[in-house]
C-alpha cells in the first residue's frame, strides 16, 4: 500500500467534493472551485467526511499517492490558498502593479509586463517584494517561476551584492569566478 495514498483527507466544513461524469472531481470552497480528472484504476470513496483512495493493482502505486496529494492540495487550496513571495534584489530593480498586470523594472531597456493566470492574485506591498496568491498550487508555482525567470539571480556577483529575483528564504550559492594567471 502506498503510504501517502492510504492516508485519508479530512474534508473541512464549507468544502463540497463531487465526483462527476467522466471521473471529474470538483472541489468547491470559499476560495474558489478546482477540477481534476481521476486516473483510471484509482477509486475514491467519501465516508464520514473523509476521502479515501484505493488502487486496482500494485502497478499503480505511484499514481495512487500522487492522486491523493493532488486532491489534498485542491482541498487546501480552496480553504486556505497558496502563496509564493518573491524578493527583487539589485540597484534600481523594482516592481509595481498596473491594474491587474505586474510591471517589472529589472535592468532591461524596457519594463517587463506580465499578465497573471486566471485565479491568480498579485500583491506588491513594497517595490522589492511581490506576493503571488491563488487556490491552484500548480498555477501559483508556475507563475512565480515565470516571474523569477525574467531575471534569475546572479551566482557570480555575490561579493558585490546579489542581483535578480529570488524566492523568499532562498539561498543562492555563489560560484567561484575565474582565477587570473599572472
Amino acid at each position: 500500500m502506498s503510504r501517502i495514498g492510504k492516508m485519508a483527507i479530512v474534508i473541512p466544513k464549507g468544502v463540497d467534493v463531487n465526483l462527476g461524469a467522466e471521473r471529474t472531481l470538483t472541489v468547491k470552497g470559499p476560495k474558489g472551485t478546482l477540477e481534476q480528472v481521476l486516473p483510471e484504476g484509482i477509486e475514491m470513496s467519501l465516508e464520514d467526511g473523509k476521502l479515501h483512495f484505493t488502487r486496482q493493482n500494485d502497478g499503480l502505486k505511484a499514481l495512487h499517492g500522487m492522486t491523493r496529494s493532488l486532491v489534498n492540495n485542491m482541498v487546501k487550496g480552496v480553504t486556505e490558498g497558496f502563496q509564493k513571495t518573491l524578493i527583487i534584489q539589485g540597484v534600481g530593480y523594482r516592481a509595481n502593479k498596473d491594474g491587474n498586470k505586474l510591471v517589472l523594472n529589472v535592468g532591461y531597456s524596457h519594463p517587463v509586463v506580465m499578465m497573471p493566470y486566471e485565479g491568480i492574485e498579485i500583491e506588491v506591498p513594497e517595490p522589492t517584494k511581490v506576493i503571488i496568491k491563488g487556490a491552484d498550487k500548480q498555477k501559483v508555482g508556475e507563475f512565480a517561476a515565470n516571474v523569477r525567470k525574467v531575471r534569475e539571480p546572479s551566482v557570480y556577483k555575490t561579493d558585490r551584492g546579489n542581483k535578480g529575483i529570488i524566492y523568499e528564504g532562498e539561498v543562492v550559492r555563489s560560484k567561484a569566478g575565474k582565477t587570473g594567471a599572472k
